[in-house]
């Protein structure tokens, strides 16, 4: 039988997908927002389980790729006194620890799409459109 399954348009997927320091990475704001989850719970539990994400899987930005992103308006300023610490980032694999990690509906239902992630990172992002400044492949 068949479950519900939102769906979220490709392009959508593939416009937060970003290449820092040589990789294609999603900012944890993103995955959080993709998995239904608070951006504070994601990153929590990378906190709590820190042997599943080496640097390869999820790594936090520098100071200069972060301004370099906000210039871009990649991430926005507003709310409650924006972000207090440098975002996370997350690779394919990191992605993909995450999607196992969270128990959200929606993050249990996005295990099945990671194959199309990665076909839409490596077919649409061959040549990514955004790279923080400094950041040479």
């Amino acid at each position: 039988m068949s479950r519900p399954h939102s769906v979220i348009p490709v392009e959508r997927i593939a416009n937060q997908i970003y290449l820092i320091r040589g990789e294609k990475v999603m900012l944890d704001s993103d995955l959080a927002e993709l998995y239904a989850v608070p951006t504070s719970a994601l990153n929590q539990q990378v906190t709590r389980n820190l042997d599943r994400f080496p640097d390869d899987f999820a790594f936090r930005i520098t100071a200069e790729e972060f301004d370099s992103l906000m210039s871009q308006t990649v991430i926005s300023n507003d709310g409650r006194g924006g972000r207090r610490k440098l975002p996370m980032v997350f690779t394919e694999q990191g992605a993909a620890m995450l999607s196992s990690d969270l128990r959200s509906k929606r993050a249990s239902g996005e295990r099945r799409d990671h194959a199309n992630l990665r076909q839409t990172a490596g077919d649409s992002r061959d040549t990514p459109r955004r790279r923080p400044e400094g950041q040479g492949t």
